[in-house]
């Protein structure tokens, strides 16, 4: 069988380019974006273990986590509405990531980012005063309106900037910028929790207005992509920018080559040609498979999770704190080693990792509370080993399918479809995430201690995948990655010659693969 992936230095074109000081910055402050995701995300599955909020506005689901009657403990948070409040952010996402597509096309980037920012911000106004479920659903649809933007946006903005041989390292600034925003938002829910009273609740959901600003304000200090200034018509000032932020007098082949990619935009029409096949099945699978890893459950619900396996409120929120460090440095991980030892072999590394950790998971909370959800005693390093587990687990998917995910379908898609393929990427990632979201609790009532079992054989598809289908992409610029497909076993049949880029002898240097 022809090699899989493994792609060394390119025979192909290498525009010439260094990372410049005002392309780094100029990264660093578009991959903020991520913390209004990563805040979300942490800080929800510590409000929904907080008491007081329960009290408040889900009664009905204090009572049954509070009574001493209730012997499944696997069904201690099953609720409808609460489970709506959680999910709600992800289908309003799920909008907004159809109409930023246009958005970014037409108005660039940086208002995609900004109209992000200003929404979010909104949200957590709102959620922060709530005295009702219906105020508290309507921030959460503003919050997830601001992130569909935001991570529209985001990822194209860095994949454009960053030079090729820096861009994996410079993306995964959006996914470390995730893990941050979950740390921050876990460390406020654990000191806010204290708080006499049992107002802090409204502290860590109104907190969400500082990463919101941050995005705002960041957005109005960033320029446009020279990709976006070509489909404009503005071409002396796109060559300039190229030449900026290359840091080298020399882009014509560069400048040529997007020039040439922006005339052929009609990118919804586009996607349906064969020669985009490929591309689309990434768009579609690769975040597809990022959400049924498990990770929502896991980081969303780890608070809710580990009060339920008999953690008290203050260790459950700790213990998510713990993950969410291992999570943190695990992408520095990935951050390093991205560009080094290549996409692929993330993949394969941290879904094996997953794996393992998921049925280690499974057998520890099927052994504790079996089939009826009726636990036993136990000692303490029980519960630290479940920790360590899912700690493990953390860092598998920090390094692997977390950055990567969005990474790889950013850095794949020609220019000429890049901004539909991204939108139909974060609008998979959203439905994905909606489903699970509004589905975990009922699936945990019902599966118990299998759902992780569920998640884990997933696991095992998506790998198999990544091994036979996906290309190695890493050092590859982003106008030669038909190249890369063009030389794929699979991919190759759909992709005509007439399709390689003007000049591109189609023969990447293929290392070991498959």
């Amino acid at each position: 069988m022809p090699a899989v992936g493994g792609i060394g230095p390119a025979n192909g074109k290498a525009y010439p380019g260094i990372l410049t000081r005002f392309v780094t910055i100029s990264c660093i402050v578009a991959a903020m974006g991520g913390l209004i995701f990563g805040y979300d995300i942490g800080i929800y599955g510590g409000v929904i273990s907080m008491d007081s909020f329960l009290k408040k506005f889900f009664p009905s689901v204090y009572e049954k986590q509070r009574s001493d009657t209730s012997t499944n403990q696997y069904c201690k948070f099953d609720s409808q509405t609460l489970m709506m409040f959680t999910s709600s952010l992800y289908l309003a996402a799920l909008l907004a990531s159809l109409v930023a597509s246009s958005v970014t096309k037409l108005f660039g980037r940086r208002l995609s980012m900004l109209i992000g920012g200003i929404l979010y911000c909104i949200g957590a106004i709102i959620n922060g005063f709530a005295e009702a479920v219906w105020m508290l659903i309507v921030g959460r649809m503003l919050l997830g309106f601001g992130i569909g933007f935001a991570n529209q946006s985001v990822p194209l903005y860095l994949s454009e900037m960053a030079p090729y041989k820096y861009r994996g390292a410079l993306n995964l600034g959006f996914q470390l910028s995730i893990t941050v925003g979950m740390l921050v938002a876990n460390v406020i829910n654990y000191f806010f929790t204290k708080i006499e009273g049992g107002w802090g609740w409204r502290l860590s959901l109104g907190g969400a207005l500082v990463p919101a600003l941050i995005i705002t304000i960041g957005s109005l200090l960033l320029t446009d992509t020279p990709n976006f200034m070509i489909e404009r018509g503005q071409s002396e000032e796109a060559k300039k920018k190229l030449i900026k932020i290359r840091g080298v007098d020399n882009v014509d082949e560069e400048y040529k080559d997007l020039s040439a990619a922006s005339e052929a935009m009609n990118q919804w029409r586009n996607l349906l040609q064969t020669k985009y096949r490929p591309y689309l099945t990434m768009a579609i699978l690769i975040p597809f498979f990022k959400q049924l890893t498990g990770i929502n459950v896991i980081l969303f619900y780890a608070p809710v999770l580990l009060k339920t396996i008999d953690f008290g409120s203050d260790a459950s929120l700790m213990s998510a704190v713990i993950i969410d460090l291992v999570n943190v440095f695990a992408t520095l991980v990935s951050i390093y080693g991205v560009d080094k030892w290549g996409r692929r072999f993330l993949f394969l590394e941290g879904g094996c990792q997953m794996f393992i950790c998921q049925i280690a998971v499974a057998a520890f909370i099927g052994v504790k509370f079996g089939v009826n959800g009726e636990p036993v005693e136990l000692p303490k390093w029980y519960g630290i080993v479940v920790v360590l587990f899912i700690s493990i687990y953390a860092a598998g998917f920090a390094w692997s399918w977390g950055p990567l995910g969005w990474l790889v379908p950013s850095e794949i898609f020609p220019v000429e479809i890049r901004s539909a393929a991204q939108s139909i990427g974060v609008s998979v990632n959203m439905i994905l995430t909606f489903l699970i979201a509004q589905i975990f609790l009922p699936m945990l009532c019902h599966l118990k201690f299998g759902i992780f079992i569920f998640f884990a054989s997933w696991l095992v598809v998506m790998s198999i995948f990544v091994y036979f289908f996906l290309p190695e992409t890493k050092g590859v610029p982003i106008k030669e990655m038909t190249i890369v497909f063009k030389n794929h076993w699979y991919w190759r049949k759909y992709i005509p010659d007439d399709a390689l880029p003007h000049g591109g002898n189609g023969n990447l240097e293929m290392g070991s693969g498959v």
